[in-house]
């Protein structure tokens, strides 16, 4: 199997119902997507395919033949994190940061398609993303510094 992963075709030898987060993290040795609940309820587990917010740890390899996936590490270009990865570190958002992947990846896909959002179209956009640290207030102001930069 063939998946197209931040821009690399990478061949995969696995079951076609293995869950994406056991094909990045186990397969692929890509540490940065985060198992949570194993649900799709937290969103630690968050990819891009296609542009859009995926929980990986319930979406089979199978299920993405042509996709483009997109982790956390495939956002950085030149050693430089993305606009959203900068806003989240100068708001010093991260507390124990392993919820990070979901909000981050899922303001990326937010400010793709909408790049001055609204704080009910950011609060709707991150509806269901969970953070114990309970950062809510800082991860809304590094999501409307990156639609500013």
């Amino acid at each position: 199997m063939k998946l197209n992963i931040n821009g690399r075709v990478r061949e995969l030898d696995v079951e076609p119902e293995m869950p994406l987060l056991w094909a990045l993290r186990d397969v692929l040795d890509m540490k940065g997507t985060k198992f949570g609940c194993g649900i799709a309820q937290c969103g630690a587990c968050t990819v891009l395919v296609d542009g859009q917010p995926v929980r990986s740890c319930v979406t089979p390899v199978d299920s993405l033949d042509g996709a483009k996936v997109v982790t956390m590490g495939g956002l950085v270009k030149d050693g430089k994190p993305h606009k959203v990865q900068a806003a989240f570190i100068a708001e010093e958002v991260p507390q124990c940061g392993y919820c990070m992947n979901g909000w981050i990846m899922t303001t990326v896909a937010l400010l793709d398609k909408t790049p001055k959002p609204t704080d009910a179209q950011i609060e709707e956009a991150l509806t269901g993303l969970k953070c114990r640290c309970a950062t809510h207030v800082a991860i809304m102001r590094a999501v409307r510094r990156a639609a500013l930069a």
